[in-house]
């Protein structure tokens, strides 16, 4: 894990702008699954002219991608933001992907007066990258940037590689039991995760513009794919099945409850029309790429896919055969790994297969939590 550095040596500056875009951050993580194909931003309006700072208005980006978080702090600030500090996650926009949305997130913040602006991350978008910057000074706005950058592009990591890779980024979620086993060939699913672990997870999800398995998940588990944690079952993300040969059936709860939470179903160009128009009958979207040498899906033109479509996070949990695929083709940008310090049951199924296997060497392990009697690993792409 790697070291910021000793506090101490941080000025009172810093330490005060880090701790309000740590505020930012904080608002721009509720809305991470909801704001896609925009990011979530968190921005924090701040009056320094007294002795002591004090926080006039927050906003975040809201639902569906607009209104953008500097619009929503600025207007609830009013008058009082002229002179003021605007603490912003992600670089403003400087122009707009149509007139009808609007002025820029840079007009808005020259017409408010703001004083000095902090930016967390650089948003490479054609939107922003960086344009608004001379703008600012020659208005006499102090920018400060990279404040807290590191915090800034984990939040809006989906949006980043969305940006300059044309697909989403991808988490894959993987449980294992402490001998390293996900699950058995033969017999009943293995217990892994405890009940607070499976909220911890749950979370996740919500946090996800989509959830991702395989086919095999389907057909072998018939899972929901929903987030089942009080007041966010409306947080269920788009669910997402990589099925090469189209063998999903129609009556799996995916299925069945396709027209309630949307189901996209990734196939290959050279399956059958037949189990699709089944599928499409029961309002499932089947989106078709092409079929690698083996036949199965290629995983990279699914993604890219998905990006044209405007998701940005990807939460995978298909299963140690979808994870390998995955790390085989340097899809993976966050590893999280479960081991279930209780788990039942005998496994013959590693967890960890050998194209990941392979690639933990050349991903950073971010962090460590013990949830209930369950360890979370956070593993991340440098």
């Amino acid at each position: 894990m790697r070291s910021t550095g000793a506090i101490g040596q941080k000025s009172e500056r810093t330490l005060q702008d880090e701790r309000f875009m740590r505020l930012a951050i904080a608002l721009g993580e509720r809305h991470l699954g909801l704001t896609w194909p925009n990011p979530s931003v968190g921005a924090v309006v701040v009056d320094e002219s007294g002795g002591a700072p004090v926080i006039i208005a927050q906003g975040a980006t809201q639902p569906g991608g607009r209104p953008h978080a500097e619009r929503m702090a600025l207007e609830a600030a009013g008058e009082r933001a002229r002179g003021a500090t605007l603490y912003v996650t992600l670089e403003p926009c400087a122009t707009r992907s149509s007139s009808d949305h609007g002025p820029s997130c840079t007009d808005l913040i020259l017409a408010a007066g703001i004083g000095r602006l902090v930016v967390g991350a650089p948003d490479p978008s054609p939107f922003a990258a960086g344009q608004g910057r001379d703008r600012f000074e020659s208005a006499g706005i102090a920018v400060t940037s990279g404040c807290l950058a590191e915090e800034a592009r984990r939040l809006h990591r989906g949006h980043i590689t969305r940006v300059t890779k044309g697909r989403p980024a991808v988490t894959v979620k993987l449980a294992r039991s402490t001998e390293g086993f996900a699950g058995s060939r033969h017999g009943p699913r293995l217990m892994l995760t405890g009940e607070i672990a499976n909220g911890k997870v749950h979370l996740m999800r919500a946090h996800a513009d989509a959830i991702m398995v395989g086919v095999g998940t389907v057909v072998a588990d018939d899972p929901l794919l929903t987030v089942r944690l009080p007041e966010l079952e409306a947080r269920s993300p788009v669910r997402i099945v990589v099925d090469s040969h189209l063998r999903t059936p129609v009556g799996a709860r995916v299925v069945t409850g396709a027209r309630a939470i949307p189901t996209w179903i990734v196939t290959s160009v050279e399956a059958p029309v037949e189990p699709e128009r089944a599928l499409v009958a029961q309002g499932v979207e089947v989106m078709r790429v092409s079929a690698d040498e083996r036949g199965h899906v290629r995983l990279e033109e699914a993604l890219q896919l998905l990006g044209t479509r405007g998701i940005t996070t990807v939460f995978c949990e298909g299963g140690p055969g979808l994870a390998d695929a995955l790390a085989s083709a340097d899809l993976i940008d966050e590893l999280v790994l479960i081991t279930g310090r209780s788990a039942r049951g005998q496994g013959d199924v590693p967890a960890l297969g050998p194209s990941l296997h392979d690639r933990m060497d050349i991903l950073d392990l971010r962090a460590e939590e013990q949830i209930g009697p369950d360890l979370f690993m956070f593993w991340e792409r440098p």
